[in-house]
């Protein structure tokens, strides 16, 4: 998420109350979750186990929990709850805007889009034209979707990202600022979700087909030309490139990638990421050959004992 003008560290620093290492005219020009950030964004750490993975990433600015070493050309943000600061943040450059109507006045929709009753179209959407949006669909605020898109009925987009951290009085959720982005000529059949990026995009590729009931997960890119069949559910920050099908009840794991013209079978758990121009199918996940030969050596073992207790 790109702030709409440059900041200084001094202006961050003032805005969620806490000490700064840096020059205090350090230039902040955004704020992103670790697999996304660019220069001048922030990002945030608050276990140990992952300070040399955020203090040697992209961002040139890191919110912290603990005063470290600062690397060259960077910048540190102290704080106490790097968590709580990060939402103070996505509440102050995104904040929520209720609606006052099903369809925003700030909505812009194309020629030719047809817009079904009792659809909810949020504020600063952006809708392409030759679209046919279902009725009962929910498209929540900042998203963009491209040309002849078709989203049937009951869909919502743009709801915020499963992603909460635990404390004593209960779950604490990571305030979503993020979008849902739907390139061209892709179908989203019914009751589907896809949620708004934390910081960044969900991003659904030009041709892509969504078949009913499927869930992508927060910031996660699928690529062109994908096939998705239904109750298949996504996890957050995975990378499904081009040309993938998922049969039907596919799960994954989060932050996995899905290589190009990969074909996973159905009720196939996706534990890791996996190479491309292959099939697979079960859980712990395999290709699809080497699992069924597994089975079929599986269903030999009643003859195998037979024949050991004839000897």
């Amino acid at each position: 998420m790109k702030f709409p003008k440059p900041h200084t560290l001094q202006q961050i620093a003032q805005l969620i109350n806490c000490e700064f290492v840096g020059n205090e005219n350090f230039e902040v020009l955004g704020m992103n979750e670790i697999h996304v950030v660019e220069p001048g964004d922030i990002v945030f750490v608050d276990h140990p186990k992952y300070y040399d993975k955020a203090l040697n990433s992209a961002a040139t600015i890191i919110l912290i929990n603990k005063e470290v070493d600062c690397p060259e050309g960077k910048a540190l943000l102290i704080s106490d709850d790097p968590f709580r600061d990060f939402n103070k943040l996505t509440n102050h450059f995104k904040p929520f805007t209720p609606s006052s109507s099903a369809i925003s006045d700030t909505a812009k929709i194309g020629k030719n889009t047809i817009i079904q009753p009792n659809c909810f179209i949020g504020n600063n959407v952006s809708i392409g034209d030759n679209c046919v949006i279902h009725s009962n669909v929910s498209i929540y605020d900042d998203t963009i979707i491209g040309n002849n898109v078709t989203i049937h009925a009951g869909c919502v987009l743009g709801a915020s990202a499963f992603y909460y951290k635990n404390r004593p009085e209960g779950f604490d959720q990571l305030k979503s600022g993020g979008r849902v982005i739907i390139k061209d000529n892709v179908d989203i059949g019914a009751l589907c979700s896809i949620d708004r990026g934390v910081t960044g995009d969900t991003t659904i590729g030009e041709g892509s087909k969504l078949d009913n009931q499927i869930q992508v997960g927060h910031d996660t890119v699928i690529g062109k030309k994908c096939l998705i069949a239904s109750q298949t559910g996504i996890a957050g920050c995975c990378i499904i490139e081009d040309e993938v099908t998922l049969w039907g009840q596919v799960g994954t794991t989060s932050g996995i990638t899905i290589g190009k013209k990969a074909n996973v079978l159905g009720q196939t758990g996706v534990t890791k990421s996996i190479a491309g121009g292959k099939s697979y199918f079960g859980t712990p996940i395999e290709e699809s050959r080497e699992k069924l030969k597994d089975l079929a050596y599986v269903k030999k073992i009643p003859e195998i004992l037979k024949q050991l207790k004839e000897k």
